[in-house]
């Protein structure tokens, strides 16, 4: 394999010389595998501009080229906020009834990935690998192709895959997959959505499936898809664990709870996280078990995430709402319940916010994969760890079948769940831990990383 060309929607630009060896998570294994194969990166640069240009601003830092381009402001509207975030975004989540499905903005998204592939086609060499990122590039292939573009090349999607009786409400659905077809190896984080996949190109298309080996034949080309579930870098990640951020955070929340339990739940503000319905179900604990409210504070952490689109600024207002109702109903004047907190924090933080719960809150109506719940269990201290209630559609519940599992939708559920994690034996809290940390550490995303390009660079065409 000579070199490996990503592409997505936004590029994680180092800010200095070596600055990428400093990021975890996706962006890290990303920019180590670009490291190691010389590569480039290439995506939106986040900025606006008056027209489009398909000028493309090349940085070279630790060893890694990143290429960006910036949008104008239509193209952002219509690809951006409104065919990935407002169509595809809750299409793939389950959320048909908020789905918007606008002409325009489907014109959008393909105006964008062609001027995408327009940019970055004179930049891929013979012998490049190229992976593409999630569902704002799902047509990238396609459009590659159509360019001459013969290489190997990849697609990963970072969402859920949708059944075939909701996808197939999505207008021209087919003229989407067959330009995902395009691709030579596709990707999901779970079986089940590998699964939806397949379903939906044997019964809408007409395809050769087969199951066990994840061989789609279609108008004489084979495709292959399979599932890769990503982790987080569990290293990098407990690395900031050592850092003094990681304590100071610790001691501050542990002294703040006054010996009371630490329940935390750290999430984008974002519907398909299920956050109003968490908070009914911190309130149906409160009220089954109100001699518990002194001994139980909830911590949730929401960034703000995509500020532009109704349906997120209709969710904070529900959040607000109900974390407002459940506090005035509770609170004393020396003790409040929830702590709501609408802003982000380092990964060091984190880690030491993590390692000071005895409770992680992972209830997502429908999510991918769901890294949080990872970090929350690399955490904790191995001699006195916390225990993980996870939701059973997070895609990472394939996974972490030790975690007490869930139905978001379910008050009395997840109220049972807190209530059993709050009494849990230290014996079986570590026997859990254990399982779910070994999943953790061994599946971890540079191990991921290396699977799919190996895969990739591996595929022979049948």
């Amino acid at each position: 394999m000579s070199r490996l060309v990503v592409i997505s929607n936004r590029v994680a630009v180092p800010k200095a010389r070596g600055a990428a060896g400093a990021q975890g998570g996706l962006a890290g294994a990303l920019h180590a595998a670009l490291r190691k194969y010389s590569g480039i990166w290439f995506g939106w640069s986040g900025a606006e501009c008056t027209e489009f240009t398909g000028d493309i601003s090349i940085r070279r830092a630790d060893g890694v080229t990143t290429a960006t381009v910036d949008l104008p402001s239509q193209d952002i509207e219509e690809y951006y906020n409104g065919y990935a975030n407002s169509t595809l975004w809750p299409l793939f989540h389950y959320r048909i009834d908020l789905t918007e499905f606008e002409r325009e903005f489907g014109k959008g998204y393909e105006r964008v990935n062609e001027r995408f592939a327009a940019s970055i086609a004179p930049l891929i060499e013979e012998d490049d690998l190229v992976w593409v990122h999630d569902y704002h590039l799902i047509p990238m292939a396609g459009d590659l192709r159509r360019r001459g573009i013969r290489n190997r090349i990849g697609f990963f999607l970072h969402i859920p895959w949708p059944p075939t009786r909701l996808f197939v409400s999505l207008p021209f659905h087919e003229r989407l997959v067959r330009t995902m077809l395009d691709y030579d190896l596709i990707g999901f984080q779970t079986d089940e959505w590998l699964e939806s996949f397949l379903h939906y190109c044997r019964k809408e298309l007409g395809a050769e499936v087969d199951d066990d080996t994840g061989r789609i034949v279609i108008d004489g080309r084979t495709v292959t898809a399979r599932a890769y579930p990503i982790g987080i870098d569990y290293d990098h990640f407990m690395a900031q664990g050592e850092t003094e951020d990681a304590r100071q955070a610790q001691e501050r929340l542990t002294s703040s709870t006054r010996h009371r339990t630490a329940m935390i739940g750290v999430d984008r503000l974002d519907y398909s996280k299920g956050l109003p319905e968490r908070m009914d179900s911190i309130g149906r604990f409160f009220d089954t078990h109100p001699d518990l409210v002194k001994r139980l504070v909830y911590i949730q952490i929401a960034p703000p995430s995509r500020e532009d689109i109704e349906n997120y600024q209709k969710i904070r207002t529900l959040l607000e709402q109900k974390t407002g109702q459940i506090n005035g109903a509770r609170s004393e004047v020396d003790l409040v319940p929830i702590r709501y907190v609408n802003k982000g924090y380092s990964a060091a933080e984190l880690f030491g916010f993590y390692r000071a719960s005895k409770i992680g809150l992972v209830t997502p109506l429908r999510d991918g994969m769901n890294l949080v719940a990872k970090e929350y269990v690399a955490a904790q201290d191995p001699d006195d760890p916390g225990v993980l209630v996870l939701s059973r559609f997070a895609g990472a519940a394939q996974q972490l079948t030790e975690a007490l599992l869930v139905n978001p939708f379910s008050p009395d559920d997840v109220a049972h769940a807190i209530r059993v994690a709050m009494e849990m034996p230290l014996d079986e809290r570590k026997r859990r831990w254990q399982a779910l940390n070994h999943t953790v550490r061994e599946e971890n995303v540079i191990v991921w990383t290396e699977q799919f390009t190996h895969d990739l660079a591996d595929f022979q065409p049948v």
